[in-house]
Formats: structure tokens, C-alpha cells, sequence
């Protein structure tokens, strides 16, 4: 079972014992991303993640990595359109180390201006690794296809450009005004003292001031338009997609169950189709990007230039038939099982359970269980499915972006219609 508490500085705790396990995973939640971010300073969420190692008015950087490895334990963070998290996991015993290590990062790093100008480099230089990536850029210039102008619709490294413009002042700026008590969430899951963790809470984390303001987001407006870009690669990368539904929808079980039909996995339509049955690519699948109050339903692939028209084809083709055709009712058991197989294995790891206490206390001000995710799944029937397909895939809702060679140009919306959509 879990519990909640508030600290001293009204920080959020939210913790689950598990005193048959080893080790005990910690992780900071901050609700601070790139979509927070003004256009001109791009990144920045990002780069104040990078920073927060760089060290602190008592350790270097150097000495937060050894102080935790030379116990066995991890450290390590990352920074989404949405959230930051930090955490480590260590051995319980040394659980106090972790939590001075942690809180020393968030409430003492020095954000130096040599380690701001040495990290620019090293941030420049995974923009270049990441422009390389053309199977990761393409998801982002969808994001941009379908949601243009709007933070959503940027990449959370920000660009050349804003990254390299930052300065100390902004950096600063932006972190006083996100760190604050009201956007931060302390997630705990292992073996520790439950009498004795918020003491130990409030003395690492309770004590420092940090007033402010919970974020809000202004919702984008969706754009349905086609998009190609050139660039010199032997595949042409292809995302397609309809806007999908936000965290808070009544529909996101429905969604998840859907899309785990469509291209979630080995044994999805997509998959079967587009692989196994006609070779045309190595990688297919789809998936649901949920937000605060909006979300993205997308189908990704990579084939050969020559294969394009008909991959588009085969994708539009296996929409049409969840749609108009509906699914069976062994589908759908076999992908509740899968879901439900999936949350329960996640279970058994520390990291996964604070994970989860984290991200759903930071998004919904409540903690949801896997119980809860299983209970709500279970009761999807095939007719919400058919209703939920008929609402999301509608011709004129799609969107396509591509990278890589030229290829012909589509009528997306003719082609749906063709199909049936």
C-alpha cells in the first residue's frame, strides 16, 4: 500500500514499502518541460536537467556519480514535453545518501557559468547525435505537423540557435520560477521505514522555501496537413496519425486497448500486415501520446522510397477495417492480457512503482494503481472499440509526415476516403 504526506514546504510525498525487495528506488518529480518553455528559450528545461549534475556548494560533479557508485547504487534524470524527473535507486541502507544527493541537486547546484558554457557543447553535440537519428526526428516533426507553433510541436533539446543563446540569467530565471513546492513531487518505492521516511524527507527536502505557482498549459489547435521532408537517407521515415485523447479522457483505456490492437506489438495488425505478410519494413507500430489535455494517436514505419504509396496504403487499409469491420472478441481478450501482463511485470520493479506513484500524483493529483488501470481495462467491450475507431479516424483528422528521400506526393485525405475512412 501506499501513503501521501505533504512536507513543511508543502512538497507532495507519495511512497509505497515494499519490504521484501533490497533496494529502494527515489525519484523527483518536477512538472517543468519543454512545454513550458517561451519560443525563445527552447531547451531550457532540458539544460537545467543536464545542470543539476554539475554540482553543488558541497559536492562536485564528479562527486555526485562516485558518492553513488561506489555504494552500487544509479543516478540519473530526464526531461519530457511535460516533466523532469531525477532519481536514483541504491541499496536501502543507503537510502540516506540518496535523499542528501538528490536534494543537494535540486536545492544547492551552482548553475555556474563555465558549466554553462562547457554543458552548451555537450548539449549542441546531442542535437547533432539526435538530427542523425532520423527514426527518432521523424516523431518530433510530426508533433509539428499536427500541432505547428505550439510547444508541443517542438523538440524538447530546443535548437542551435535558442540552446546556444542561453545564459545564465534566463537559466536561472526559468528554474526559480518551475521548481517550486506547488510542481514538485518526492516519489518513494522499496524497502525503507515508513515511520521514519517523511522525518528524513523533511530534513533533506522540507526545510528549503520554494513558493510558487503549479503550471498551467494552453491547449494547441490541431492541424491536419502533410508534410514532407528531404533528407539523405537510404529509408524514408513515416508517421501517421490523428489527434487522440488527453490524460484526463474517459477514453484513454479505451485508447490504450486500441492502439495496442492496431500496432502495439508482435502480434498487432500493423505488424502482422506490414512485416510479416508483406516485407515492406523492418519497423511498424503506433502508439498514444497523452498530455494534459490533449494527445496524439500515431503510426510510425520505415520503408523503402518505392514502398512508400503502398505502406501508407496498408496502414490506411488496417484503420479501415477497426473501423468499419470492428474487432473479435479474442483480440480483445488477448490484448487485455497483454496490457494487464505488461503492469503487473512492471510491478516487480522498484523503479517502475515509483514511476508510477510520480508521474500519476504529478498529472492527476492522485496516485492510480495498476489495480485501478486492470479494473478500468477489463471493462472495455468491442463495442467501444468500434464506437471509439468511428470517432478518432475520420478522413479529414490525418496527418502524415515523412523524412528522407523524395516521394511522390498524397492526397491523404482522397486516399482515406478511398479506403473507407
Amino acid at each position: 500500500m501506499y501513503f501521501k504526506e505533504t512536507l513543511d514546504n508543502n512538497i507532495r510525498v507519495v511512497a509505497e514499502e515494499i519490504p521484501f525487495v533490497n533496494s529502494v528506488a527515489v525519484g523527483v518529480w518536477v512538472k517543468t518541460g519543454s512545454r513550458n518553455e517561451e519560443e525563445s528559450i527552447q531547451g531550457v528545461a532540458h539544460f537545467i536537467e543536464h545542470l543539476l549534475f554539475k554540482g553543488t556548494s558541497k559536492r562536485t560533479a564528479r562527486d555526485i556519480v562516485e558518492q553513488l557508485e561506489a555504494v552500487g547504487g544509479i543516478i540519473n534524470a530526464f526531461t519530457t514535453k511535460e516533466y523532469t524527473c531525477f532519481y536514483s535507486r541504491v541499496l536501502s541502507e543507503h537510502l540516506d545518501l540518496a535523499l542528501d544527493i538528490l536534494s543537494d541537486m535540486l536545492f544547492n547546484s551552482n548553475l555556474a557559468e563555465e558549466d554553462i558554457e562547457k554543458e552548451k557543447r555537450v548539449i549542441l553535440e546531442e542535437i547533432n547525435m539526435y538530427e542523425d537519428t532520423p527514426d527518432e526526428l521523424i516523431h518530433d516533426l510530426f508533433a509539428k505537423t499536427v500541432w505547428p507553433g505550439h510547444p508541443l510541436g517542438r523538440p524538447i533539446l530546443g535548437n542551435y540557435q535558442t540552446v546556444s543563446s542561453l545564459n545564465r540569467k534566463s537559466i536561472y530565471q526559468y528554474y526559480k520560477e518551475q521548481y517550486n513546492s506547488e510542481n514538485i513531487v518526492l516519489a518513494v518505492a522499496g524497502k525503507f521505514n515508513t515511520s521514519e521516511l517523511v522525518q528524513k524527507l523533511n530534513t533533506t527536502f522540507g526545510q528549503k522555501s520554494c513558493p510558487g505557482k503549479s503550471s498551467l498549459f494552453t491547449a494547441p489547435e490541431n492541424k491536419s496537413q502533410v508534410s514532407i521532408n528531404i533528407k539523405d537517407t537510404e529509408q524514408v521515415q513515416i508517421c501517421l496519425g490523428v489527434p487522440g485523447f488527453s490524460q484526463q479522457n474517459d477514453s484513454i483505456y479505451s485508447v490504450q486497448a486500441l492502439n495496442n490492437i492496431l500496432g502495439g506489438g508482435l502480434s498487432s495488425r500493423l505488424f502482422q500486415s506490414i512485416r510479416e505478410e508483406q516485407a515492406l519494413a523492418y519497423s511498424v507500430y503506433s502508439y498514444h501520446s497523452s498530455f494534459v489535455d490533449c494527445g496524439l494517436l500515431t503510426i510510425y514505419a520505415a520503408t523503402s522510397p518505392k514502398n512508400f504509396e503502398k505502406v501508407v496504403s496498408l496502414i490506411l487499409k488496417e484503420i479501415a477495417s477497426l473501423k468499419n469491420e470492428g474487432i473479435t472478441s479474442a483480440e480483445l481478450k488477448r490484448t487485455k492480457d497483454q496490457i494487464r501482463g505488461n503492469l503487473l511485470l512492471g510491478q516487480e520493479s522498484v523503479n517502475q512503482r515509483m514511476s508510477r506513484l510520480g508521474k500519476t500524483e504529478l498529472s492527476f493529483n492522485r496516485v492510480i494503481t495498476a489495480e485501478e488501470v486492470i479494473e478500468r481495462l477489463n471493462s472495455v467491450t468491442e463495442e467501444d472499440l468500434q464506437s471509439l475507431s468511428r470517432q478518432l479516424f475520420k478522413a479529414e483528422h490525418f496527418s502524415l509526415t515523412t523524412l528522407g528521400p523524395q516521394v511522390p506526393s498524397l492526397n491523404l485525405v482522397d486516399m482515406a476516403y478511398k479506403m473507407g475512412l
